[in-house]
C-alpha cells in the first residue's frame, strides 16, 4: 500500500500539468488511512481534469462490486421502487461502482500486468467486451514502451462487441 502512496503523490503534479483526473475505486474502508487520505485529496485535486481518466482499483473486487449492485436492486424492490421484472442490464450496471453516473467508462482495453493470464476478479461486468492485453512487467515497472506495444496491439484488433464477423 506505500507504494500506491508514493506514486499517488509523486504524480499528482503531472496529472494536474496534464488535465489527467484520478479516480479511486475499491473498498476504502480496508485501505490505511493515510492512503484513504491521500486518494481523497489527489481526488479532489483533479476532479476538474479532463484530458485523461486514471482509475486505480485498490481493495477492489468485480464480484463485491456486482454483489453490491444487487443487493441495492434488492432494496429497491423491498421499498416498492422498482419491479423484479424491470431489473435489466443497464439497471445493474447503473448500480456499480463504475456506473455511467460516476462518468466511468467501460474500458476499451485492459491491460493485466505480471505474466498473470487472468482477470483477478477485476471489472468483471464492465470487461465483458474490453480488449486485453498481458505482459510480463510488473505493474511499477510498467513504462511507456510498454504501454505503446499495448496499444499497438490493441489498434491491431477488430472490435465487434459480440456481434458475429459477417464471411
Amino acid at each position: 500500500m506505500g507504494l500506491f502512496e508514493r506514486v499517488i503523490n509523486k504524480s499528482v503534479a503531472e496529472f494536474l500539468r496534464e488535465g489527467i483526473r484520478l479516480r479511486v475505486i475499491g473498498d476504502s474502508s480496508r485501505l490505511p488511512v493515510s492512503l484513504q487520505k491521500i486518494a481523497r485529496e489527489a481526488e479532489e485535486a483533479t476532479r476538474n481534469n479532463s484530458q485523461l481518466d486514471l482509475t486505480l482499483a485498490i481493495s477492489y473486487s468485480g464480484r463485491r462490486d456486482i454483489v453490491q449492485a444487487c443487493r441495492s436492486l434488492a432494496r429497491k424492490v423491498h421499498d416498492k421502487v422498482l419491479r423484479p421484472e424491470d431489473i435489466d442490464e443497464s439497471l445493474l450496471a447503473a448500480e456499480l461502482e463504475t456506473s455511467p453516473a460516476n462518468k466511468l467508462p467501460y474500458p476499451d482495453l485492459l491491460i493485466r500486468t505480471s505474466g498473470e493470464l487472468r482477470l483477478s476478479n477485476f471489472l468483471l461486468w464492465q470487461s465483458a467486451y474490453s480488449e486485453l492485453f498481458f505482459t510480463d512487467t510488473l505493474w511499477p515497472d510498467f513504462g511507456e514502451d510498454d504501454y505503446l506495444e499495448a496499444l499497438v496491439s490493441f489498434q491491431s484488433r477488430d472490435r465487434r462487441f459480440g456481434v458475429r464477423k459477417k464471411l
